[in-house]
C-alpha cells in the first residue's frame, strides 16, 4: 500500500491553494491559489493532465478557509475529466455551450487564471496577508490586463521576493 505524503499547510491568510508533492525534492509547492475554489480546481485539472501526460507522478493537496482557519479538504479524483467537471459548469438542455452563456465562463476562467497569477507572484514577493483593498486591487487587475501583462507583473513580484 502506497503512502501519500503529509503536506504542510501553506503560508498567510486562508484561501483556496492546491498544494503539489515535488518527489524529486521531497518538497510541496503551491500549485494554484485563489480566493474562490474554483480557480483552484481548474488549474489543478489542468496541472493533472499536464503532468500525467508527462509519465509524472502526480499528489496534489487542497487547502482552503474553514471557520477563518486552514483546512485541507480532500482532492477530487485526480483524472482529468472530474476535475474538468468540477471547475466547469456543464451546458444545460435550455442552455446550449454555445449560447449565450459560453463566453461569460470562458471570460471568468480566464479572470481566475490571471487572478491566480497575480496571487502566486505576490506570494513569491512574501506578500500573504492582504487587505481588503489590496484583494480589490488584485482583482481589478485580473480584470482588466491581459494575460502578458499579468504575467510580467507576476514576474517582477517573484523577481523582488527572490532579492
Amino acid at each position: 500500500m502506497e503512502t501519500r505524503p503529509e503536506s504542510p499547510s501553506p503560508q498567510g491568510a486562508p484561501r483556496w491553494v492546491a498544494m503539489y508533492h515535488r518527489p524529486a525534492e521531497g518538497t510541496w509547492r503551491a500549485a494554484a491559489e485563489s480566493p474562490h475554489r474554483s480557480p483552484v480546481l481548474h488549474a489543478l485539472g489542468e496541472m493533472t493532465q499536464t503532468l500525467r501526460a508527462r509519465g509524472d507522478e502526480v499528489t496534489f493537496a487542497l487547502w482552503g478557509p474553514k471557520d477563518g482557519a486552514w483546512h485541507r479538504f480532500d482532492t477530487p479524483p485526480q483524472s482529468g475529466t472530474p476535475l474538468q467537471q468540477a471547475a466547469t459548469p456543464l451546458p444545460t438542455p435550455d442552455a446550449p455551450a454555445a449560447g449565450p452563456n459560453g463566453p461569460t465562463v470562458l471570460a471568468e476562467r480566464m479572470t481566475g487564471r490571471r487572478h491566480q497569477v497575480l496571487m502566486s507572484g505576490l506570494s513569491k514577493a512574501g506578500l500573504y496577508d492582504l487587505s481588503p483593498e489590496d484583494e480589490a486591487t488584485v482583482q481589478a487587475l485580473a480584470e482588466r490586463l491581459d494575460e502578458a501583462a499579468v504575467r510580467r507583473v507576476a514576474h517582477w513580484l517573484a523577481a523582488a521576493g527572490a532579492r
